[in-house]
């Protein structure tokens, strides 16, 4: 399953580079993006664990800027 939800608050692209290395890490995780530019994370993941999955992509956001949100 693959997504797409805007994030507010994304700083600088080099957090976008962290963020987007974390949550590749995360299991279940098949490939991601997040776009500095666009303000956006693209996110393709196993269905069946997907809102677990995201609960851990937003912890992920927030290690890294806990000033960014994904907004679901």
């Amino acid at each position: 399953m693959k997504k797409r939800f805007d994030m507010e608050d994304l700083d600088c692209a080099n957090c976008a580079a962290k963020m987007e290395e974390a949550i590749k890490k995360i299991e279940g995780v098949i490939d991601a993006n997040v776009s500095f530019m666009a303000q956006k994370l693209t996110i393709e993941a196993e269905e069946a664990d997907f809102n677990k999955i995201m609960k851990q992509v937003v912890k992920a956001v927030k290690k890294v800027d806990s000033d960014c949100e994904v907004v679901l």
